[in-house]
């Protein structure tokens, strides 16, 4: 072994700058051999035999080193392998370097980077320690086969050169091939790509293609431009074959503490005619979009955000796919919420956006009903200290609204056919301004008895205040109804609740398993819900009312303020859980609902009838029940509905089964609702919904889903795909197909692909086995 201050560097990778490895003047070198030899008159010292050098936090391994100090040539051969201090791997027959390595020439190479990329050439030349060309080089991002290594990956890049400059970090392939499983499959006289140690560099992306019949094909091909590492701007010309040229720009800015994006789309339509008559599509020739997100933590506990879709008609983003804006419905808001343990925050301005192609003045235009929601205000505290030995929550919730059509839905006359709801319509919006104040208090404490019984008193007082201001059209609408109505500018409404719920949990157990069951009981005394049976007040955020088990013993079954539960009830339920040895587990709940005395409020009226089909309008209720079972083996499923309180005939029901192991995955939904004619349904609704996903190979995998319609014997949407996944590489495509209910025969078909290649790039998108 022997130590000497030579001004030699060890091996370094070829993408390294030389101001970045430069040697120190003076650096020391540790270098291990058999044997050294020095030859002072020729001035070279020669390494021998299990060489290895270590300088400068780089190493050279090899058979034999020999260094000229009159030209300061490095020259090292035999099994040749450099690691230099970012982690790179050369391998090499024969190196030959100048000893700072500006210059050198490389022989039947290969390098292994730290993030899994691999150049290989028959020879390498660097020059001015910045370009290095690989002659007749390969780069590849997957890891050579272990069992074959002559094995071609899944794919790589043959070039007749790649030059690879460390200072501007590009990486240029000329007269290149790209090959796939070892065959080429495309000729590219020249490309570039950033070196994969770059996280942003400007330069051409992956391209894009589509098909659609109103736009015909497309082309997509973005520039990116790394305007600095904290902001950057994507420039995407599109071309349809219909429609023309779209331009499309995004700007995207991080700081430390969040990020936006801004993006800009327009179009000036060449084929307006291709889309259908009478639509926002055909009746637009110029068409555009501005969007914006961004959120910002403003400490760990407060976060403001926003999301905005801005366009010169509704359907633009919808139509043309914008990318995160493509959905049938949008919702633009800018929001601020905090969160501290158990206490919340939230404050947002909300508009709803719906993207479809019927006019605005179409009296069906869903789009034009939907409403400014101005604020959208929750509060939620919940303090860590017990008050009077019991726990107390406090709940405010604010909403302002505004619209400026009437939404109605027309149904034949139902008065006399279902008790105590409007007369043929549901005035689901109103025209015009609402708002409502809620606050609201709730202290509960639990004891148990001596002999295992739980007893849970809670307390529970609630004010609203409520402003209206309707247009003429809505209190036209209100008073043409057969309920009675009372309209006002303002309406207070109040509600105090006592009640005590008790639970007697039973623990049965066996050699091989345990099993608890546990039955419930619930009294809630209240006076009756000033203004029930009246019409006036508004329903916009308690339209959806479903009850079944989960809801069961819920204080208030309405879905959210605008109606408040009245009168005195009880609920009765048992609840079983058991647990076996072999890790099967079962849970179950059965019950029923007793409206005792005062006003039912689900049997009286509202503007959009939410009592009405939801089984608890009588003073028994429907029976609820809920069974799940789940396994070890990957299987579960759960059973539940709802049931008539005399016939038992079920009134809505719902199985869902799932399977899930490594290889494969399988989930079913089955569901049934009978008909609600006064919510637009006149017949049952039996619905199935399958999908799965099995791996047939170690990296490939099918998948496929549908949903088919009983009642009307169609298969609403299906899809089957394939895919592969490994490491450097995936491939999917799927197939799908959508129908309408009402015209089965009109099938809509489409094909979705996505190919991602690791370090290159990515482009198509397809869902796989999930459904939309």
């Amino acid at each position: 072994m022997a130590v000497t201050p030579l001004g030699l560097a060890s091996a370094q990778t070829v993408e390294e700058t030389a101001v970045r490895n430069r040697i120190p003047e003076g650096g020391q070198m540790l270098l291990e051999a058999d044997t050294l030899v020095y030859d002072n008159d020729k001035q070279t010292v020669t390494a021998v035999g299990g060489v290895q050098i270590d300088y400068n936090n780089n190493r050279v391994v090899a058979q034999r080193v020999a260094y000229n100090r009159a030209t300061g040539r490095l020259v090292a051969s035999g099994n040749v392998q450099a690691i230099d201090q970012s982690g790179n791997v050369i391998y090499s027959d024969r190196i030959d370097v100048t000893d700072d390595f500006r210059d050198g020439f490389v022989n039947a190479l290969r390098i292994e980077t730290p993030d899994k990329t691999y150049f290989a050439a028959e020879s390498a030349e660097r020059r001015d320690g910045v370009v290095t060309t690989f002659n007749q080089g390969v780069y590849t991002a997957c890891e050579p086969c272990e069992d074959k290594p002559e094995k071609p990956p899944i794919w790589r890049v043959k070039a007749q050169k790649i030059i690879w400059n460390g200072q501007t970090k590009v990486v240029r392939f000329e007269r290149a091939r790209f090959e796939m499983f070892g065959f080429p499959i495309a000729y590219l006289p020249a490309f570039e790509v950033a070196d994969p140690t770059v996280k942003q560099k400007s330069g051409f992306l992956f391209p894009t293609f589509g098909y659609k019949d109103e736009l015909g094909f497309s082309a997509a091909v973005p520039y990116y431009v790394a305007l600095n590492p904290s902001y950057d701007l994507t420039i995407t010309p599109r071309g349809y074959t219909r429609q023309g040229f779209m331009g499309e720009a995004e700007f995207r800015r991080r700081f430390d503490n969040g990020g936006f994006n801004l993006r800009v789309a327009g179009i000036n339509q060449a084929d307006p005619d291709a889309f259908d008559a009478n639509t926002v599509d055909a009746d637009e020739e110029f068409r555009g979009a501005v969007t914006s997100s961004g959120a910002f933590s403003i400490n760990p506990r407060w976060t403001f955000g926003w999301d905005i879709l801005a366009q010169t008609d509704k359907n633009f983003a919808y139509t043309y796919g914008l990318d995160r804006y493509a959905s049938y419905v949008h919702r633009s808001e800018v929001y601020l919420t905090g969160l501290n343990d158990r206490n919340y925050f939230d404050l947002r301005a909300m508009k709803f956006q719906v993207q479809e192609e019927v006019l605005n003045s179409d009296p069906n235009s869903v789009s034009q009903k939907q409403p400014w929601v101005l604020p959208s205000f929750d509060y939620s505290i919940t303090p860590d200290e017990p008050i009077a030995g019991g726990e107390l929550s406090v709940d405010v919730n604010v909403q302002g609204i505004s619209r400026d059509r009437l939404a109605i839905d027309d149904y034949p006359d139902f008065a006399g056919i279902v008790p105590n709801v409007i007369d043929g319509q549901n005035i689901r919006g109103i025209d015009g301004n609402t708002g409502r104040a809620t606050a609201q208090a709730e202290w509960r404490r639990t004891l148990i008895t001596p002999g295992g019984l739980a007893l849970t008193p809670l307390l529970q007082v609630r004010g609203d205040g409520i402003y209206t201001s309707y247009e003429d059209n809505t209190i036209a609408a209100i008073e043409a109804q057969s309920a009675a109505s009372d309209i006002r500018d303002q309406y207070w409404r109040g509600m105090a609740t006592a009640g005590l719920e008790a639970r007697y949990p039973v623990l049965f157990t066996t050699a091989n398993s345990s099993h608890v069951i546990e039955p419930m009981a619930q009294l809630l005394i209240r006076p009756d819900e000033r203004y029930a049976g009246t019409l006036g007040i508004p329903n916009e955020d308690a339209q959806s009312l479903v009850f079944d088990a989960t809801s069961l013993f819920e204080t208030d079954k309405f879905s959210g303020y605008d109606r408040v539960e009245g009168g005195t009830r009880a609920n009765l339920g048992i609840r079983y859980s058991g647990t076996f040895s072999n890790g099967w587990t079962t849970n179950a709940i059965i019950g029923q609902s007793y409206h005792l005395a005062g006003l039912n409020s689900y049997s009286t009226a509202d503007l959009v009838s939410a009592g009405a089909y939801s089984g608890l309008e009588s003073d028994r209720s429907d029976y609820v029940a809920q069974f799940g079972v789940g396994s070890p083996l990957g299987f579960s499923g759960a059973v539940g509905g709802r049931f008539d309180e005399d016939t038992l005939e079920m009134r809505r029901g719902e199985v869902k089964l799932g399977y899930t192991t490594a290889p494969l995955t399988v989930t079913g939904q089955y569901a049934f609702i009978q008909k609600q004619p006064l919510y637009g349904f006149s017949e049952d609704r039996h619905e199935v919904t399958v999908g799965a996903r099995a791996k047939v190979a170690e990296n490939w995998s099918v998948f496929g889903s549908a949903i088919y319609d009983f009642q009307s014997e169609v298969v609403v949407r299906d899809s089957i795909g394939f895919a592969y996944d490994d490491e450097c590489f995936t491939f999917a495509l799927a197939l799908n197909e959508s129908r309408e209910i009402d015209d089965p025969d009109d099938v809509e078909r489409g094909v979705g692909f996505n190919l991602t290649f690791r370090t290159i790039g990515d482009f198509g998108k397809v869902n796989r086995g999930g459904l939309n």
